[in-house]
């Protein structure tokens, strides 16, 4: 049942060091995009200010992508991570202080800083691991670090619905926000045991020789990350507001099945590696990602029944299916497009990444804040992140198609 998880045993100590970091930094992440807007929401924020809130998180990460991207080549990447170890939580606990305080500018900065901090883990992670690592391991090194969004969403939606009934009280939004932001510092025991040397490309090659990038097979491999990435947007950070509006879900419960979900996408994750083996990627994105539009589609639709005590149910089932669906696909997209663009151009194209997710997310938020000023319901929102989707689908489907023919003519490193 578990064969599996001999993949994972050959990897280098030193990525697995770095992967656990990286899963500290993922907890206090996880942890904000469930209870953040709750939190923002209970201090009587309306909801299109929770969109704007949200919006500049990403704009952080927007900013810094390109920058740290083009930074790392040919870099030591430890200190990034360091940086990234340290700031991510700090700056998470000064914005929870700048809301409790309701100082509206301060809470703009520091959610700002916030999002450019990850980026300095977020960029870095998948080149180290391709540059620290065989090529036979490369599937499993990603599909790992891939899953410590989800096994930091097992660890944070157990314990805060533990801490739930417990004492609802006391362990309020911004408790809850606190404790987590404190555990994220733990990532930094983990970076201190990180001694290895690493490999990076020669640095005076810079300086007789630019590199070129292949601009074209970078934006071909980059336009389906774009569609999903915008579509995911309008929908992904207000997940916890839906089940709180639409169906009166309480924090604690809502943890509770957000923590199911992360098993389930772990385990989605983890399998990765045999799946590429055994089906491959020309089966296995598209229809794990079409299912899991199907899951959205139902999902969204619960809230046109919603008095119906079974809604809960069905949204509960929906949402269950659809995350390990569609996060299974992540390993095999990321490593499918970072083979795809070749070796030189790895370091820019993970930066372009980040940067299309950070970017596409700010513009999502100052759509959906413009739709919640309309009156738009949920379910309208999340139907067009349901279309949006299967466009995205349909360019992986054709960019696979690419990559077998660009293999064949041994084009592909």
């Amino acid at each position: 049942m578990f064969s599996f998880l001999k993949e994972y045993q050959h990897l280098n100590k030193a990525i697995i060091n770095v992967i656990v970091a990286e899963f500290f930094i993922q907890l206090v992440n996880c942890t904000f995009m469930l209870i953040l807007p709750l939190y923002l929401d209970r201090k009587g924020y309306s909801n299109e200010e929770i969109a704007l809130f949200l919006t500049v998180r990403f704009l952080g990460v927007f900013l810094l992508a390109i920058p740290v991207g083009n930074m790392i080549k040919g870099k030591v990447l430890k200190p990034f991570f360091n940086l990234s170890a340290i700031l991510v939580p700090l700056f998470g606990l000064t914005s929870v202080l700048c809301i409790s305080l309701k100082l509206t500018y301060c809470i703009y900065a520091s959610l700002l800083l916030w999002g450019a901090s990850f980026t300095l883990m977020q960029i870095p992670i998948t080149p180290y691991i391709l540059r620290n690592s065989e090529l036979k391991e490369h599937t499993a090194g990603i599909s790992l670090s891939y899953s410590t969004w989800s096994f930091a969403g097992v660890l944070s939606g157990v314990l805060i619905a533990v801490l739930d009934k417990i004492n609802p009280l006391f362990f309020n939004e911004e408790r809850i926000l606190i404790i987590f932001s404190i555990l994220g510092f733990g990532g930094m025991y983990f970076m201190s045991k990180v001694n290895i040397v690493e490999v990076v490309d020669d640095p005076t090659k810079k300086k007789t020789k630019p590199i070129k990038h292949d601009w074209f097979l970078i934006i071909k491999g980059l336009v389906p990350t774009l569609i999903i990435a915008t579509g995911a947007g309008l929908t992904i950070p207000f997940i916890s507001l839906f089940f709180d509006k639409v169906h009166h879900f309480d924090k604690g419960s809502f943890s509770f099945v957000s923590a199911i979900a992360a098993v389930l996408v772990v385990w989605g994750a983890l399998l990765v590696p045999k799946i590429k083996q055994n089906i491959g990627y020309k089966i296995a994105i598209p229809t794990t990602q079409a299912l899991a539009i199907i899951s959205l589609v139902a999902l969204a639709t619960t809230q046109l029944y919603s008095q119906y005590t079974v809604a809960l149910y069905i949204a509960i089932a929906c949402y269950l299916l659809r995350q390990p669906l569609m996060n299974m696909a992540g390993p095999m997209t990321s490593e499918l497009v970072m083979n795809y663009v070749g070796k030189k151009n790895r370091e820019i194209t993970s930066a372009l990444t980040a940067a299309i997710w950070s970017g596409s997310w700010v513009l999502s938020g100052f759509f959906v804040k413009i739709m919640f000023s309309k009156n738009y319901e949920f379910v309208s929102i999340f139907l067009i992140t349901s279309v949006m989707y299967a466009f995205g689908v349909l360019t992986y489907y054709f960019l696979i198609l690419d990559y077998g023919k660009r293999e064949k003519e041994g084009l592909i490193e």
